[in-house]
């Protein structure tokens, strides 16, 4: 017992581990307080990578505990709107393990080059299907490029950093290539003047009852709104209808009448043969165009487990609710002769919704962020959308219930 303490629990490995989490943390809560200050991010990305190839195996579970609670700790916060807050120690306890217990396989042969190949391997995994660590982002605001050949490169740099004793200067040469300076954005003006509405509804209201007619009311008054200033496209957040849109003909004829004079596109719920969809309603010209989200929320919108698990998790802790259905290819809307991919909110973070984009160059992404305000979660999402419009080319306009809306451009 005194040995696994010692081994184990050694408080020198729960300090390394812990100081390896902040480093590679630590531009997320710069961007939180809009601190971006490229330099610093650029040599904290730096130092946490050469401490996660450097410090003892038994340390790098603690740096994939710290480092999975410091990056996903918001997941609890959602927790409330279920009536299950209780677990909410036991969620934040299992995303720690979790990401300590992968850390721990970086050594799982404990040689450098093994550590660095299984570092790397990790930027292809998404655990439980969620892939919101991304190391790559540890370089977003930096000099550094967020390409996976730049990672590469710089574990290249760290070993010869590590391993040449007289010539530690040749890491600078792998550096070189990895620094992207960049040009600024490129504004790729669209046809249509889009209006988007800063929504900050909140979550506890969002699905009683007794709110229904005063969001209704409010989500027209934005329309309107947009109507009256001659915008050409009204973007409302994911679920600003808190119903299947298709079964309630009074506000979906509403929508259709109103599309004569404007674009609209919203997120509702849609159902079709006893199935939930999280759904975009684009409505032009009276007619409507429905997209289903394609990638849906690990744990949140379905159980990446086994049948039996699913069932068991639903009924103990969402009242046997069923998990929604996906759709099976993205979906793109077409606004004064321009496409734009929808996306909503999850899934405009996954590679899956840019696939065959052809010459698609835009991005209407609706989000609900009610669920995990206030917290880190949309400075996350922010962040990994900065690393999807740049690797896509791709401009992405998001419009959020809860956070900021932004426009973000290659």
């Amino acid at each position: 017992m005194f040995l696994l303490k010692t081994e184990y629990f050694n408080k020198i490995y729960i300090i390394k581990g812990f100081i390896t989490g902040i480093l590679l943390s630590t531009f997320i809560y710069l961007s939180h307080f809009e601190i971006e200050i490229k330099i610093i991010n650029t040599i904290l990305g730096l130092a946490g990578i050469y401490f996660l190839l450097t410090i003892p195996k038994k340390a790098l579970f603690y740096a994939g505990f710290f480092t999975g609670i410091f990056w996903c700790y918001w997941m609890a916060i959602s927790l409330q709107y279920y009536g299950i807050a209780y677990i909410a120690p036991l969620l934040l306890l299992g995303i720690g393990l979790v990401f300590g217990i992968i850390f721990l396989l970086f050594a799982f042969i404990d040689k450098l080059s093994f550590r660095i190949l299984m570092i790397f391997a990790f930027l292809f995994i998404s655990p439980f299907g969620f892939n919101w660590l991304k190391l790559e982002l540890l370089f977003v605001d930096s000099y550094i490029s967020t390409t996976k050949l730049s990672f590469a490169l710089i574990l290249l740099a760290m070993y010869f950093v590590i391993k040449l004793k007289r010539a530690k200067a040749l890491a600078i040469v792998p550096l070189l290539f990895t620094l992207n300076f960049g040009n600024g954005e490129f504004i790729d003006t669209t046809k249509a003047k889009i209006f988007m509405p800063q929504m900050n509804v909140d979550q506890n209201l969002k699905w009683q009852k007794e709110h229904f007619d005063s969001l209704i009311k409010e989500n027209f008054h934005q329309i309107f709104e947009a109507i009256e200033q001659k915008y050409d496209l009204v973007v409302l957040p994911e679920t600003a209808f808190t119903v299947a849109l298709n079964r309630y003909p009074e506000i979906n004829n509403m929508l259709l009448e109103l599309s004569k004079e404007i674009d609209i596109i919203t997120g509702a719920l849609y159902v079709e043969d006893n199935k939930i969809y999280n759904a975009s309603y684009h409505y032009s010209k009276e007619q409507v165009q429905i997209a289903q989200k394609v990638v849906l929320v690990p744990f949140g919108e379905k159980i990446p487990l086994p049948k039996l698990f699913v069932d068991l998790i639903n009924d103990i802790f969402y009242n046997g609710a069923e998990d929604y259905t996906q759709a099976d290819k993205p979906t793109d809307f077409n606004i004064l002769g321009e496409k734009y991919r929808n996306a909503i909110c999850y899934e405009g973070t996954t590679d899956t919704i840019y696939e065959n984009l052809g010459d698609t160059r835009y991005m209407i992404m609706i989000s609900n962020n009610a669920w995990f305000t206030p917290s880190i979660e949309p400075t996350l999402q922010h962040l990994l959308l900065k690393y999807y419009s740049k690797k896509y080319g791709v401009t992405i306009f998001h419009i959020a219930n809860g956070s900021q809306n932004r426009v973000y451009r290659p």
